[in-house]
This record gives C-alpha cells, sequence and structure tokens, in this order.
C-alpha cells in the first residue's frame, strides 16, 4: 500500500459513540496503527474471530499486524456458512474467550462475512455485558451488514431473532480480500449494493446498472466506489435512527419475503443476497399492485438485478404457506398486520403497515 491517499474514510454520526469505516486496499496488514489509534487496550487480551474459509486467507495476516503493535491476540475459528449464526457457536466463541483470559477491556474482532460480524459482534455485545468490538467485513454482503451496530443469532423458526444493537470502534474494509470471493459470493453481495441505490439514490442506482459488468468483474475501482456509496446511505440512515424507532426499516427493502425464503430454504439454498433480489422483485409488485408506486418499479428494479446475476423469481417447488409462516414470526410483523418497506419510486422507499396477507400470499406466487 502506497499511502493512506487510497483510503476512504466514512463517519457513522452517533454523538459520542461515532465512528469511522476505512474502505482500501490492503488495510489488514495495517490493523495494529488502526487499533492503536482508537485506542484498543494493549493490557487485555484481543480474540479475532473468523471462519475457515476466511480465516486460512487472512486470519495471519490481521493478527501478525496486530501482534506487532504489542498487541496480545486469540483466535477462534467458526465454520463456514450460515448455519455458523446459533447459539451453540456463540457458546463456544465465550469459552475460547475465557480461556485466553479476555476481560471487560478487552475488544474482540469480526473478520469474515455478515454471518461472522453479526456472530462475532453479538458475542461481543453478551461477553461480560458488553465488550469493544472492531469489524473487518471480508465480503462485499457485509458493506451492509458491518454497519450499524445490529447484531445477532438465528432460531431455527427465524433469522436474526436473538440479537442486539451494539456498535463497532470502526469498521475496517480491506477491500483486497474481495478479490478471492467466489462468483455467487460477489452477486450476493452486489444485492446490497442495488438495495442502497433503490431505496435512496436513483443515479447510484443507474450507475450500478451501467457498471454491472465491472461490479461483478470485481473491478477495483469501481467496486471501492459502489461500497462507499452503499456505506454512505448505511451510514445516514443509521445516524438518523440508531434503533429502528422508524427510519432506520427503511434498510430492510426486500428482507419480509427474503428472511421468509432464507428460512423456508434453511438458510442454505439461497444466499442472502439472492433472497432479498427476490424480495426486492416482490416489493416492487407489492407497490404496484396496491398502487402505491408513483411510476413503474418491478421492470426497472428486476433488469437491474438481473444485470448483476441475480434471480428475480422464486423456485416453483417453495411452499407459499411455509413462506406466509415464516413471514408471521419476522421482526417486522407487528399485531397481526404485515409491515413491508415499499418503493414509491426508484431510490425513494417508504414503510407500510397493515397490508392484507391475502395480498402478499398472491405477490409469493406471482414470483413463481
Amino acid at each position: 500500500m502506497s499511502g493512506t491517499e487510497q483510503v476512504r474514510e466514512l463517519q457513522v454520526e452517533l454523538g459520542d459513540r461515532s465512528y469511522p469505516i476505512y474502505i482500501g486496499q490492503g488495510l489488514l496488514g495495517r490493523f495494529g496503527e488502526t487499533a492503536e489509534k482508537h485506542g484498543l487496550p494493549k493490557k487485555s487480551p484481543i480474540l479475532v474471530v473468523t471462519d475457515e474459509a476466511v480465516g486460512s486467507l487472512y486470519l495471519e495476516r490481521a493478527t501478525a499486524s496486530l501482534a506487532a503493535s504489542g498487541y496480545v491476540v486469540a483466535s477462534h475459528t467458526v465454520e463456514a456458512g450460515e448455519q455458523a449464526k446459533r447459539l451453540e457457536s456463540l457458546g463456544d466463541i465465550v469459552t475460547t474467550a475465557l480461556s485466553a483470559g479476555l476481560d471487560r477491556d478487552s475488544t474482540i474482532i469480526a473478520l469474515g462475512g455478515g454471518v461472522v460480524g453479526d456472530l462475532a459482534g453479538f458475542a461481543a455485545a453478551s461477553y461480560m455485558r458488553g465488550v469493544r468490538f472492531v469489524q473487518a467485513p471480508t465480503t462485499i454482503l457485509a458493506h451492509d451488514s458491518s454497519v450499524g451496530g445490529k447484531v445477532a443469532v438465528n432460531h431455527p423458526l427465524a433469522k436474526n431473532i436473538i440479537g442486539a444493537f451494539h456498535q463497532p470502534e470502526f469498521v475496517l474494509y480491506d477491500t483486497e480480500t474481495l478479490a478471492t470471493l467466489p462468483p455467487r459470493e460477489v452477486r450476493s453481495g452486489l444485492a446490497e449494493v442495488a438495495k442502497h441505490g433503490l431505496i435512496r439514490d436513483r443515479e447510484f442506482t443507474a450507475w450500478c446498472e451501467t457498471n454491472a459488468e465491472k461490479l461483478l468483474a470485481v473491478e477495483p475501482d469501481a467496486l471501492s466506489y459502489a461500497l462507499r456509496e452503499g456505506c454512505a446511505v448505511k451510514a445516514w440512515v443509521v445516524s438518523q435512527d440508531e434503533r429502528e424507532g422508524g427510519l432506520r426499516a427503511i434498510l430492510n427493502l426486500g428482507h419480509t419475503i427474503g428472511h421468509a425464503l432464507e428460512a423456508v430454504a434453511g438458510y442454505g439454498e439461497l444466499t442472502h443476497g439472492e433472497a432479498i433480489a427476490i424480495g426486492m422483485c416482490g416489493s416492487a409488485r407489492l407497490a404496484e399492485r396496491l398502487g402505491f408506486a408513483a411510476e413503474p418499479v418491478y421492470e426497472p428494479t428486476s433488469r437491474l438485478l438481473a444485470k448483476l446475476g441475480l434471480p428475480t423469481s422464486l423456485p416453483s417447488h417453495y411452499d407459499t404457506g411455509a413462506i406466509m409462516e415464516a413471514m408471521m414470526h419476522d421482526k417486522k410483523f407487528r399485531g397481526g398486520q404485515m409491515v413491508f418497506v415499499l418503493p414509491k419510486a426508484i431510490g425513494e422507499v417508504d414503510i407500510v403497515k397493515g397490508i392484507p396477507s391475502e395480498v402478499v400470499k398472491e405477490i409469493v406466487e406471482s414470483l413463481k
């Protein structure tokens, strides 16, 4: 890395809990100096949590940098994939933390994708009632989940139902790690990039469609720009509404149907991004069906997602009844009514409550 001019920096504004997001190449090799800059205590051990896939590639680079700056570092590796986000994995992390001597001044670092970030973040939120936490995302998808402090594990009946809000000290996003992502994971991550444009930035949405081939090819400049713009939307929303009292729920575009699809698929058949892509198509169809959209939204939404190599329809073998039941377990299902984030236009969404479940069922069927 030739210098700090290559690092894009953003700030999540949360008063005395504000923190920066660093996006750039080679940042894992400077983990130690960044930790020092943010005053992470050296007298207490640091625990780096990663998964089998990421750990084999990047764990040594991160821990070596921290050790070179004088930190005592332990590590814990979980299995790769959504199935790691369960209470048993949390218990294993706590066992490692206790064995390594972590105390109230320790820091837990999440080195990996969204699963590792959610799991390690929830460990940090709950260990000794809360210790410092750092996000080091290694996937495109995690540009969304690593910002904003929402951490959780899954229950067999519902995704992210056991969780907390726990903001990181900083987010260190080394874009060199994205070069090793499998193509399916690249596409999955780009679903959340597209989501941020569809929520709040019409121009960025158009840019994503124009530059879809560059993004799919993981072209560094295009990807770095897209991640910065996506993180900027997320950071703005979180700074307005940290704990999802109102506005922050707009970040759930596509997630009501998407989370239900993941639950029905058993957190494996569909990636998170694939499920959210189908969910965003469903939300666009629902907006048009209810007369909520002021302009056509389904066609441009599905066109963008298709250009990014994402599914826009539902596999026919999925049971509509099971999908509807999974939606009833969702955190956004309140008082017997369905709540959806619906597009008014490309780049503008709103939260709509009281949607009849029969209409939602009709939309789910139409997606097959």
